[in-house]
């Protein structure tokens, strides 16, 4: 006996009306969540800025076609670039992320929420030069902090219970939602139009994770957030112009996102959207790494003092972290690439007991060729603690704790050190937000004069000053 196929089109899915309804209506009132914002926007910028000394990185912004003109395009910062808004959305998410510095979100699954900011940015500042053209006001900064928080928020709420990275999917495609969500809305689209927007994003194949993964690791992985994010502004632009969405794109028997793709599984969305994410957001502030390796790294670099004279006496070194770091960084064996090396927990941490430091230079093939360096891996063993995994998860907490120890040959070993909260997360703020200022301040002046530093910084750290700006104005601070 055959089923009957519907012939009646059924109601959007309520998750896409939820996000929809979220981004029109909701008014965001928290002053805390638009200071974060300006601190999420001047680090991911930051890190954009760095990233443009990495050729890797570089060779691949610009025009597709070399000499392409765009009337009012969108600036890619730090560079002369003026691209249509998909490509600077490309560009500009693929400079964020490409140093694994930018803030980061971890749940049931993790990512890096500022990696919107590629379509945001690139949209908004569009739409400003083409308004300013025509003689109209541009959008203001304002308006590209609140995208930001719904943004992140429409990630990260996704994030909670929905392990994508369980069934193979890169956590990219959340990216991808909620830079369509928002960019529509930045465009003017409407209810019907953000649904039609986000139903595309669900009904994309989503990207596969073997970019993250030995035997496979390899660059993808500091460009996909851009990919992911310049298809968002993609759809939302499609959405604008009435191209039609999928109601039930999730909920569909046999061809919907969830039976599909998610194993069956219904996404679950565990808390109301509000502007939670943003004011928890973690920040990497001290290390450009995977950030379950974050207070791996600083318990290394704080006993680094104790063993830069003892290397060649070192017996083995012990780390207790969380399921979520075995899973995803724990490697042995041959490192082939920076990007290899950026999600190995032993070699970040080998680096750091040696060198005393970690920074994106380590991750080269120079640095690589220290043969201390994998000889230290070697001696590394890495457990899995129960507390510490169960501390993740606890929405109370949501530490990424990490507790080293290292071993010497004679029976002598130093103390256990345990980190449980990294420098960016919230409940350090008071002591990050000062390291966070000075890390902007480095990219800045890695850049730019003098002159053009303290034009951006002036701009940048008055929050309602800043608000009142127009995009096109703050962008064109960032010419080089």
């Amino acid at each position: 006996m055959s089923s009957r196929i519907p012939d009646t089109r059924p109601d959007p899915d309520r998750l896409l009306v939820d996000i929809a309804d979220y981004v029109l209506d909701y008014r965001i009132e928290s002053s805390s969540a638009f200071n974060t914002a300006r601190y999420c926007l001047i680090d991911a910028l930051g890190c954009g800025l760095e990233a443009l000394a990495y050729p890797a990185c570089s060779k691949l912004l610009g025009p597709i076609v070399p000499g392409t003109v765009v009337p009012h395009g969108a600036r890619v910062p730090g560079t002369g670039f003026q691209l249509d808004p998909v490509l600077a959305a490309f560009n500009i998410g693929a400079l964020i992320r490409w140093l694994d510095f930018n803030d980061t979100w971890l749940a049931a699954e993790w990512g890096h929420p500022s990696d919107n900011l590629g379509g945001i940015l690139a949209t908004a500042d569009w739409l400003s030069r083409t308004r300013a053209a025509s003689g109209q006001a541009p959008l203001q900064m304002r308006q590209v902090l609140e995208a930001m928080i719904k943004a992140y928020e429409i990630q990260g709420v996704l994030a909670l219970e929905n392990s994508f990275n369980r069934v193979g999917l890169d956590h990219v495609l959340l990216v991808k939602v909620a830079t369509a969500a928002v960019c529509t809305w930045l465009l003017g689209g409407g209810r019907s139009q953000i649904i039609n927007a986000v139903s595309q994003a669900f009904v994309d194949g989503q990207p596969l994770r073997t970019y993250r993964h030995a035997p496979n690791t390899g660059s993808r992985k500091s460009w996909a957030a851009g990919d992911a994010t310049a298809r968002g502004v993609m759809l939302a632009l499609f959405s604008i112009k009435g191209e039609m969405g999928y109601p039930s794109a999730l909920t569909a028997r046999t061809w919907g996102f969830q039976d599909a793709l998610f194993k069956g599984q219904s996404l679950r969305v565990p808390r109301a959207y509000g502007s939670y994410v943003v004011e928890n957001v973690l920040f990497k502030i001290s290390f450009p790494a995977e950030f379950h390796a974050q207070t791996a790294v600083e318990c290394a670099v704080e006993l680094h003092p104790q063993l830069v004279d003892r290397l060649d006496s070192i017996d083995k070194v012990v780390i207790r972290t969380q399921e979520s770091a075995l899973r995803i960084i724990d490697k042995t064996g041959p490192l082939h690439n920076p990007a290899d090396r950026d999600h190995c927990l032993q070699y970040m941490v080998a680096y750091a007991l040696i060198e005393g430091q970690l920074s994106g230079e380590a991750y080269e093939d120079d640095a690589a060729a220290d043969p201390r360096i994998d000889a230290l891996r070697a001696k590394i063993e890495v457990v899995e603690e129960a507390s510490f995994s169960a501390d993740y998860l606890d929405p109370q907490k949501r530490s990424i704790a990490n507790a080293l120890q290292v071993f010497f040959s004679d029976g002598s070993r130093t103390e256990e050190l345990v980190c449980e909260y990294p420098l960016g997360h919230r409940r350090r703020r008071a002591e990050g937000i000062p390291v966070l200022l000075e890390k902007f301040r480095k990219h800045l002046a890695r850049r730019f004069g003098p002159e053009q530093q303290a034009v951006i910084l002036e701009s940048s750290l008055d929050v309602r000053g800043l608000g009142a700006l127009g995009v096109n104005a703050y962008l064109d601070q960032y010419l080089p």
